[in-house]
């Protein structure tokens, strides 16, 4: 019988030492200091299960040592009021063995639709400016739009990254020990629920919105659930931890990696089948470049940053980097004909700048602290970022030059996110007595101060969905290279964005901007105005993309 319909034994051996009193008493001290973020049962809920899954790789001496003076970089706090025996007695309490399960049957339990009321009328003026906030504190998220909050609703131990259906209308909310919920914008309700499995990881959406795809640690494997009515369609068992799942906008696919095997796994989201990659090490974390050619990942234990080429199937790049690149985290823009993008490193003072496609390392830039995030849009000339202190960080795109913008005295900023037309710069200050502080992401000018119990993370569909990560570079692209001649919307020295691409398809289009002059009588003019741009392939890629965003909705 598979090992998704058995009953999951996860714990390590409890020491000889650890007597059955020293293990009681040392489930009280757990339940009062750990429980409120591990969980009760030690499945996890803002913070990782403690089961021998997630402790084996570390010893008591260490174990020590993370309970005593916290983890830098991450939310475990220091407990220095804690004894020397009382902290071995929640380690020894910890190390109890512990049976976990969960099966389609449960699943199909656990869902929970929302039947009362007919919601809110909420008023939405743009849905592509829509930002959630998630408010930790509190255990709420909220629907923003621009300086103001249409809704608020309940949801715990988020964890994962919020997902926008394709439309924005809705959003899925995942927590760290397993729940998925759904909130529609448009009907101004909470839909329901689902708990796909004990402890999860991230999830996805298929490209059509017609599925979630939830990647899980506990147990392994992944779970398919219907988008609309949270049944679950299928569990695919795999063998090891799943880094993150991604889906593509490409294709009817989704790619993960894992943790603890060098594989690359390719989900097919139409049949469910699955193919896999071998490559040289386990990417603990990664992310696929904006045009969906390539993933980077960190690998040997986050010392080396590496770029595998997924069509031609190989390792391209390769670079030894000190502190753990957290990748998915990454931001990328384009300067000057070339594509870069930025990784904070979890243990280091420092951001690192690298060039995409001619792959090669370029610069570390100091932030006096260990960050968390970076952040950036077309809107703005800098990369936003945090270093565990009261200020912002603000890296300059063109030169790398480094200023701050002042917040709240002792306060800590963690996490900047844009609207989707960039105007406002949404910035978290992570504190149970915190903010959510709204910048003018060009004058740097504070508009707004919302109190907020530890904020987090702010997702917005144009920043967070991979389709449009192409759309924000051709934007750049577009400013540098066309906006001579062309206008978004209305007829300049040439024709609108709008007037071209409601007339002529993609391949068309793309034709005519790499041979102007043998195109031009195909198109039925009689002379050629359109200079030769000279584009490379990702620069002609990204600013066809911009274009095909202004096609009318009746003819997209």
């Amino acid at each position: 019988m598979r090992r998704w319909l058995l009953l999951l034994l996860f714990g390590l051996s409890v020491v000889a030492t650890s007597y059955p009193q020293e293990v009681g008493e040392g489930q009280l001290l757990y339940q009062t200091h750990c429980a409120s973020c591990h969980g009760e049962d030690r499945a996890g809920k803002v913070a990782p299960p403690l089961f021998s899954l997630f402790l084996k790789r570390y010893s008591e001496k260490k174990l020590f040592n993370i309970i005593k003076n916290g983890l830098p970089a991450s939310q475990m706090p220091a407990f220095p009021q804690l004894s020397e025996k009382e902290i071995r007695q929640i380690i020894a309490y910890i190390k109890k063995p512990a049976n976990i399960k969960w099966n389609i049957d449960n699943i199909k339990e656990s869902i929970s639709i929302n039947t009362q009321g007919t919601g809110k009328d909420i008023k939405v003026n743009d849905i592509k400016n829509i930002v959630a906030v998630v408010e930790r504190g509190k255990n709420k998220v909220w629907i923003m739009e621009g300086l103001d909050i249409l809704d608020k609703f309940d949801f715990k131990n988020v964890h994962g990254g919020l997902k926008f259906s394709p439309s924005g209308w809705s959003v899925y909310v995942p927590s760290r020990d397993g729940w998925i919920g759904r909130y529609d914008i448009d009907k101004g309700k909470f839909f329901g629920k689902v708990r796909a499995c004990v402890y999860l990881r991230n999830i996805s959406l298929d490209r059509t919105g017609r599925y979630v795809i939830v990647s899980c640690w506990l147990p392994e494997g992944i779970v398919v659930l219907d988008g609309e009515t949270f049944s679950p369609i299928k569990f695919i068992e795999q063998d090891g931890l799943i880094s993150a799942i991604y889906e593509l906008y490409s294709d009817d696919k989704a790619v993960f990696s894992f943790k603890n095997r060098p594989v690359i796994g390719f989900l097919n989201t139409k049949n469910f089948e699955i193919s896999y990659l071998q490559i040289k090490e386990p990417y603990e974390d990664f992310f696929i470049d904006p045009f969906e050619r390539y993933i980077i990942g960190t690998s040997r234990k986050g010392t080396v940053l590496s770029v595998y080429d997924l069509v031609n199937e190989k390792e391209v790049f390769s670079y030894p980097i000190d502190g753990m690149p957290h990748l998915a985290s990454a931001t990328y823009w384009y300067k000057d004909g070339k594509f870069y993008f930025a990784t904070p490193h979890m243990t280091m003072p420092y951001v690192t700048i690298w060039q995409m496609y001619d792959w090669k390392f370029v610069k570390k830039v100091g932030t006096e602290g260990n960050g968390f995030f970076v952040r950036t849009h077309p809107s703005t000339p800098y990369l936003w970022t945090d270093n565990g202190k009261d200020r912002i960080i603000l890296i300059n795109k063109t030169d790398y030059s480094v200023k701050s913008v002042e917040t709240f005295k002792g306060k800590r900023v963690i996490h900047t996110e844009f609207s989707g037309d960039g105007k406002y710069a949404y910035v978290s200050l992570y504190n149970r007595d915190g903010n959510l502080l709204i910048y003018d992401s060009i004058t740097l000018d504070l508009l707004k101060n919302i109190p907020a119990s530890i904020p987090i993370g702010k997702y917005n569909i144009i920043n967070k969905s991979r389709k449009y990560s192409p759309v924000l570079l051709g934007r750049e692209v577009f400013l540098k290279k066309c906006w001579g001649c062309h206008h978004e919307t209305q007829e300049a020295f040439a024709p609108s964005f709008r007037w071209i691409v409601n007339r002529r398809d993609r391949s068309t289009i793309t034709a005519h901007i790499l041979d102007p002059e043998g195109m031009y009588r195909a198109l039925g003019y009689e002379r050629n105005a359109m200079p030769k741009l000279n584009l490379t392939e990702w620069e002609l890629e990204a600013v066809v993309s911009y274009m095909m965003e202004f096609k009318d909705a009746q003819n997209n």
